[in-house]
């Protein structure tokens, strides 16, 4: 099960540093041009918050563990992700985004994987 978890943070760890970079590097209206639509609901600063978040904790999944030092800090960067998906999906929801809210299910069922099993019974 070790092993699973460690996919399991990989790929979230992928991904939310593609969607966080993206966030952080590209202006608001290029988001909403490719198709990132609830960006016009959001200030710039709020958008490049939430893409520092993704790549914090996308960095939090894997360098605290691979490194040895404070890896309580990877369940903790994978409780991030859950709460920033629960807005993510709450968000997508009320924009009737239903796609995109299904996306963010999964991604949330993964992270929150990863928190209970490194709380849990494969804690570092």
């Amino acid at each position: 099960m070790n092993v699973v978890l460690w996919i399991i943070a990989g790929i979230l760890a992928v991904a939310f540093l593609l969607a966080g970079a993206m966030k952080l590097l590209q202006p608001k209206e290029k988001l909403v041009a490719s198709g990132m639509g609830w960006a016009t609901d959001y200030s710039p600063g709020m958008i490049k918050l939430i893409g520092a978040s993704e790549v914090l904790a996308a960095i939090g999944l894997i360098l605290p563990a691979a490194l040895d030092i404070a890896p309580i800090l990877v369940p903790l960067a994978a409780l991030g992700l859950v709460i920033v998906m629960i807005g993510a999906i709450v968000v997508h929801a009320r924009r009737r985004e239903n796609p995109m809210a299904a996306a963010n299910v999964v991604l949330l069922i993964l992270a929150a994987v990863v928190v209970w099993g490194r709380f849990g019974p494969y804690s570092f």
